[in-house]
């Protein structure tokens, strides 16, 4: 079985159709959701690159592979994996597979994918490395423009001084752009792969629709800003939320620029998406021309999500909104009749799954399941509840997380907690923490939560320990699971 992998960075599930985005044009995902399995609760296990994409490659959960933070703003953490972590590369080889990997790497400093066998250009960084060497070559060949920007897009921050560029116009055509490279580099790989009869897994990983949205003029004006609807997070007062929250904003720059501007920031994201969708089309139309589809099997994800003006918020940071933990996750097996699931899966959950596909053991992905029987349509049993959790970026952040079917937990253990019900509160403006009528709800989770992280070792949970003294932990919960119709 061959596998293709497409991913995206800090990618909006709402942009996509078939996630329910009536404006913008997503065509090939939408036929890839059409045709495979769409998981409509896929989430990160942390919203931020290089953690979440360590937890790709090893199936562990951050705490364990112990990378927790963007190196470019390291708070302190480890630069790199060990040098004896378990990633699913090592055991793909070990079954003769071509690995490949065209794209953003951002899993450690000293170590590239070409350490963990990857074939593929050297693109380490968080950012469009758009000075480098491969990419220039690809431009000279073609007789294509360098890459130039204009009209910037930018607030202000607190100390009078340019805040971080959002947005700007990108003065090349489509074929000279960062992610038009990209597919071609992907589709030369596959191209390659496709003749030596031999199994391959290949990775294409977008550095977009990461800020800032860089994009020639035909995708930077593609949606009138006049029609996009502002999220209704965009409400938010920060009241009875963590302090962090507000400083994010304000690092951020929301309030100093106008609202019509956000509008078109988020117009110039949606046509981000709209420039990576092509790009992903033309890399699964040559896996048809090749003959391969029936042969192969599609994943695409995202590291995890983005603001755009949720919550008064840009990027993402210590704040755990739907917004950046809920990423799209679609998987398409030959085959598997097309479905939507709604259990609660992660995108650690893929390591297992390629694993799983390749012939090869899971059990070192060690915080991953395999999602084949759910994409073949079988019905296990599933955990009911979904954890993720949060360490820093600019700098230390503990949090916790829990979800279930209706509420959201959250332990900041250096400021407030949250609880949010996402029945009536969807948008999670109202931090009910302290509503004395879901005291039970809080008690319940805080012990689910607990229990959950003493199981795996995860050693968040002596964090939580002085709320013995509060009481949170001493309610006694009825531990519940997903279990879909026709479980047994």
């Amino acid at each position: 079985m061959n596998l293709l992998f497409l991913m995206t960075d800090q990618h909006r599930v709402d942009t996509l159709g078939c996630y329910g985005n009536p404006q913008v044009a997503t065509p090939n995902l939408d036929r890839l959701a059409a045709t495979g399995t769409r998981f409509d609760r896929f989430y990160t296990p942390t919203a931020i690159c290089t953690p979440a994409r360590a937890s790709l490659l090893t199936g562990q959960a951050p705490f364990r592979h112990r990378l927790l933070a963007n190196y470019e703003r390291n708070v302190g953490y480890l630069e790199d994996l060990r040098e004896d972590a378990f990633t699913f590369p090592g055991a793909l080889a070990e079954r003769d597979y071509q690995l490949g990997l065209v794209g953003k790497w951002h899993v450690g400093t000293h170590r590239n994918a070409a350490s963990y066998g990857f074939d593929g250009p050297d693109l380490p960084g968080w950012h469009n490395p758009v000075d480098h060497p491969d990419y220039a070559a690809y431009l000279k060949e073609r007789g294509l423009p360098p890459y130039r920007i204009s009209d910037p897009i930018r607030g202000t921050t607190p100390n009078g001084n340019p805040g971080n560029l959002l947005a700007a116009r990108l003065h090349q055509p489509v074929e000279a752009t960062f992610e038009h490279y990209l597919a071609t580099r992907a589709i030369e790989q596959l191209e390659r792969y496709a003749t030596t009869g031999r199994p391959f897994f290949l990775a294409t990983h977008f550095f977009g629709p990461h800020l800032p949205y860089l994009l020639p003029d035909a995708y930077f004006d593609a949606y009138d800003p006049d029609l996009v609807e502002l999220p209704a997070s965009i409400a938010e007062t920060f009241e009875g939320k963590p302090p962090v929250q507000r400083n994010y904003s304000a690092h951020w720059t929301f309030d100093t620029i106008p609202i019509e501007v956000t509008r078109k920031l988020i117009a110039v994201y949606w046509g981000y998406v709209t420039l990576i969708d092509e790009q992903i089309g033309r890399i699964l139309t040559r896996l048809d021309e090749l003959g391969l589809a029936d042969d192969t099997s599609v994943f695409f994800t995202a590291d995890h999500g983005e603001f755009t003006g949720a919550h008064r918020l840009h990027d993402k940071g210590p704040a755990m909104y739907e917004d950046i933990y809920r990423i799209p996750g679609i998987i398409r097996i030959p085959g598997a009749a097309p479905q939507v699931r709604q259990e609660f899966v992660s995108l650690t959950d893929c390591t297992a799954t390629i694993l799983d596909l390749a012939g090869c053991d899971t059990s070192p992905a060690v915080d991953s399941r395999s999602l084949v029987p759910l994409v073949r349509g079988e019905h296990p049993w599933w955990p009911g509840e979904l954890l993720a959790e949060f360490h820093g970026h600019h700098f230390p952040y503990p949090q916790g997380m829990i979800r279930d079917e209706r509420h959201k937990l959250i332990v900041n253990p250096e400021s407030v907690n949250e609880l949010y019900d996402l029945d009536t509160d969807p948008h999670e403006l109202a931090n009910r923490y302290e509503h004395p009528e879901l005291l039970p709800v809080r008690r319940r989770l805080m012990r689910r939560l607990y229990d959950l992280l003493r199981e795996r070792g995860d050693n968040f949970y002596h964090w939580m320990t002085p709320m013995f003294d509060i009481g949170d932990l001493d309610y006694d919960p009825s531990l519940s699971s997903f279990e879909p119709e026709g479980t047994v």
